[in-house]
């Protein structure tokens, strides 16, 4: 004799749960095709190593020629790491989703229940992912290079890693949303966009260094805050909380404006039939 059924067994699915699923399959959609291409994984090393070793020879040349980096001999190597950290955490973000409109599958993707939020998930935690597979081998291979274990900063360096991941984050969303809005023609800006905020990051050198009318402009960019500290860490200064605090609170401003803009980007798209009409 069965059981009359009761309202739980009627009851609808958690949404959080079901979002959560969306989130997770996208992201082990991109790893699987990541975990079988060698090439792509073999490219995530290359640049952050080739950088790691061209900056360190020379750091250990300019050691012998200037007393300012003989007092830090890891200036140039974190601030190559740590920009690394930023670059290819944006690459991971902007080309995760720049994929799918290679392989016109935004059409397909959005046919089932994901959503736009979800798909933004996917593709930040992708960046993640990528940020460390490439970062993470350049940083261990200082050590026996040039005698500088990077990790040494300690908890200062944790916060400036999770400030230029926070950072590539909504770099990577904005130039996502960009070229969802206007094609596979803006997609070079993926790079561009980076390269025209490092010379007011101050990557190498600090703030007073630029002109007086210019640092405003760079102390508007979280990367500035952080690089500013990792020198500060390095010169002996200590960490300076207001650097952290600074870059804490632009990140919050320009990822919520960011991930705003592409959700505003992606409506339009839909409007249009733009998803449908996305590809090489």
């Amino acid at each position: 004799m069965t059981t009359p059924a009761s309202r739980d067994d009627f009851a609808l699915p958690d949404p959080v749960a079901f979002s959560a699923q969306r989130v997770k399959a996208m992201l082990l959609r991109h790893l699987f095709v990541f975990r079988r291409s060698w090439p792509r994984i073999i490219e995530l090393l290359y640049w952050p190593i080739m950088n790691m070793t061209v900056w360190g020879f020379l750091t250990l040349y300019l050691l012998k020629q200037s007393s300012w980096l003989a007092q830090a001999t890891g200036v140039f190597i974190s601030g190559v790491l740590l920009w690394d950290v930023l670059f290819r955490t944006n690459l991971g973000v902007a080309l995760s989703f720049i994929e799918e409109m290679w392989a016109r599958n935004l059409g397909q993707l959005f046919v089932s229940p994901l959503r736009a939020y979800e798909l933004m998930a996917s593709v930040v935690a992708m960046g993640t992912v990528r940020a460390l597979i490439a970062v993470l081998p350049a940083g261990l291979l200082a050590l026996p290079f040039y005698d500088f274990w990077v990790f040494s900063m300690g908890p200062p360096l944790y916060v400036f890693f999770l400030n230029l991941l926070v950072m590539g984050w909504w770099v990577g969303l904005f130039v996502s949303a960009v070229v969802l809005r206007f094609g596979l023609s803006a997609e070079s800006i993926c790079w561009a966009v980076l390269f025209l905020l490092a010379p007011i990051s101050c990557v190498y050198y600090p703030v007073e260094v630029l002109p007086a009318w210019l640092q405003p402009v760079a102390l508007a960019v979280p990367a500035t805050h952080v690089f500013e500290g990792m020198r500060a860490v390095l010169f002996g200064e200590g960490f300076r909380a207001e650097l952290f605090w600074a870059a804490a609170g632009l990140n919050a401003l320009y990822g919520a404006l960011s991930a705003a803009f592409f959700l505003w980007m992606f409506e339009i798209a839909r409007r249009r039939g733009l998803l449908l009409k996305q590809g090489e």
